[in-house]
């Protein structure tokens, strides 16, 4: 193990030397252009509930230059704080350059210009996205947020600026070759928490495969772990690439349904500002050069972005720009059926990748995994031994809290912990910790190791034999002395190896941090892998995190078991005493 953890340094190191240059081939959260125009689906009339299905878009909207700025309740004056995703190509996303991007935002950027507002974008994660909405954590969620009436009942929605439509990716050669083959026994993926997964339970009646994130579902359509995969269409369009051994067969459209950024429902000014910076920028253009650069597809009859009094984009014909790419492009050649070996080779193995992610994993990534870890540590230590000694106390008034503080927080699911501190305290000590989720990120992953290694210290203390503190205390010590002199310290000599395991389990749950919403530069290990990953659909990123994450925790691991071999068998024989040496020196 310590040369695994020698060869892990020394590989990291010399890719180190080489990373500056190297970049990716690929960077899927890069405008296509009208190169990836698509043309009408064929089944859109067989799916569309018509434009008389939409109850929501508003007929007009008020004046740009009416709109007061300092009366849209935002969390920071003048600014607009936007929780969005990093995952997501090419509607919403991090680039090659670390900035948060894609068609949602740079469009939402264009809306906040008209308004005078800056713009603050905070990633996070589209499970606790509306939510934190709700909760005043984001003046506005952006992430391609399909306007459901469930979702109403917790946030209020813009004026749409896209049309929901899904789209159905199967391997190459697959028999499904539309919607209406989906059936029972097939495993059909989708994100989770998605509309996607709606559709395919309440419309299809069917039960899929739900998965976290984008790029893990497209990675188990890719090697054969699902049969399809009901995508949004701009997810699919950007993840499927030239080469690939898998191809969109068909799409499906919810006219009724627009996509529209997500506001706290009492917040109307903002969503009338909204709607009206929209309005404008649809009127001026930068709604159809946007849309034409990020997601270039035919837009079906009856649907227009923006108020029913805006204008109607002015759009290049996607339909035949699709045909004439088509016809220039070269023949498709059919993927070639690779090898187990060749297929893992190429989702895990792209060494220019590696190269690609170590600066960011070294410069952003460590130092965030680090703050946050030992930061938790600290906390988790401290308040650990307090329960501890609690949990052994002959006072039931104590005893009690520490027993159920230890059976809540280790309880419940991490991810909840963290959900439920920063939406519930988060808005309550905002003003005092600036709206950063660091805090709160350290403070529930704190709590949260308290519990475990509570329980860890309260094993070892009650494994010393007890005439340890019977001899302390015939000797004269108080009891608490004989605790904190004698059987504490011996206590937790015993647990060493285990609090180091709960160090490493805290190392690694410090990426579910991310569900509070950071900024680019407070990303941790995992979350910086993951964005590579999402912007080049490759794995290899997310396997150079994890090689981070050995390079911390096989070198400590080690340290540990060496100080706790050295507490166990003393000085080695030729290490001399040195009391005895002190002893000798006054008698001479």
């Amino acid at each position: 193990m310590k040369a695994l953890a020698w060869a892990l340094t020394v590989w990291l190191v010399a890719a180190m030397a080489w990373a500056a240059p190297a970049r990716a081939d690929v960077d899927q959260c890069a405008p296509p252009g009208l190169e990836s125009a698509s043309p009408l689906p064929t089944n859109l009339a067989a799916s569309t509930g018509g434009p008389d299905a939409d109850r929501y878009t508003t007929d007009s909207v008020v004046p740009l230059e009416s709109v007061d700025v300092d009366a849209l309740g935002l969390i920071q004056p003048g600014t607009l704080t936007v929780g969005t995703l990093s995952d997501a190509p090419p509607s919403i996303c991090i680039n090659s350059a670390g900035q948060f991007t894609g068609y949602d935002n740079e469009l939402l950027r264009a809306v906040a210009d008209k308004l005078g507002l800056q713009i603050r974008f905070v990633g996070t994660e589209f499970s606790g996205l509306l939510a934190q909405v709700a909760g005043r954590r984001f003046d506005v969620g952006s992430s391609s947020i399909t306007t459901t009436d469930a979702r109403r009942d917790t946030v209020g929605f813009t004026n749409g600026y896209d049309f929901g439509y899904f789209s159905l990716v199967v391997p190459q050669g697959s028999p499904i070759t539309g919607f209406d083959q989906l059936a029972a026994g097939q495993r059909i993926g989708v994100v989770q928490g998605t509309v996607q997964e709606a559709y395919v339970v309440d419309t299809l009646g069917l039960q899929p495969v739900k998965y976290p994130d984008y790029n893990t579902v497209y990675a188990s359509l890719k090697t054969g772990q699902i049969d399809a995969w009901v995508a949004p269409s701009q997810q699919a369009q950007g993840t499927v690439q030239p080469g690939d051994p898998t191809e969109i067969i068909e799409n499906t459209f919810s006219l009724d349904n627009f996509i529209a950024w997500a506001v706290a429902q009492d917040n109307q000014p903002l969503i009338d500002a909204l709607n009206s910076g929209l309005d404008a920028v649809i009127a001026d253009g930068t709604w159809a050069r946007l849309y034409s650069e990020w997601v270039p597809r035919a837009v079906p009859p009856g649907w227009k972005p923006g108020s029913k009094a805006a204008p109607e984009p002015q759009l290049p014909d996607f339909n035949a720009i699709a045909e004439q790419n088509a016809a220039q492009a070269a023949p498709a050649q059919p993927a070639q059926q690779k090898s187990t070996l060749a297929q893992l080779k190429d989702a895990f193995g792209n060494w220019e990748l590696y190269k690609q992610a170590i600066p960011d994993l070294l410069t952003t990534g460590l130092p965030n995994t680090l703050i946050l870890t030992i930061s938790a540590s600290v906390i988790g230590l401290v308040l650990g031994m307090v329960l501890a000694i609690a949990g052994i106390s002959r006072s039931r008034w104590l005893r009690w809290p520490a027993r159920v503080y230890t059976d809540v927080f280790r309880g419940l699911p991490e991810v909840v912990i963290i959900l439920l501190i920063g939406l519930g305290v988060g808005p309550v000590v905002g003003h005092l910790t600036g709206n950063n989720p660091y805090p709160l990120g350290i403070a529930a992953l704190g709590l949260m190791a308290a519990a475990y290694v509570g329980e860890i210290f309260r094993s070892g203390i009650q494994s010393v034999d007890p005439g340890q503190l019977e001899a302390s205390r015939a000797l004269g010590f108080s009891y608490s002395t004989s605790m904190r002199m004698v059987v504490v310290p011996q206590g937790v000599r015993r647990v060493l190896p285990a609090l180091m395991n709960q160090f490493i389990s805290l190392l690694k749950a410090s990426s579910l941090v991310y569900f509070l919403g950071l900024i680019a530069d407070q990303r941790e290990l995992f979350q910086v892998g993951r964005d590579l990953n999402a912007q080049t659909g490759n794995l290899s990123p997310l396997v150079a995190a994890g090689l981070f994450y050995l390079m911390l925790t096989i070198p400590l691991t080690h340290l540990v078991n060496y100080i706790d071999d050295r507490l166990r068998r003393g000085r080695a024989p030729d290490e001399e005493d040195p009391l005895v040496s002190s002893t000798a020196q006054e008698m001479n």
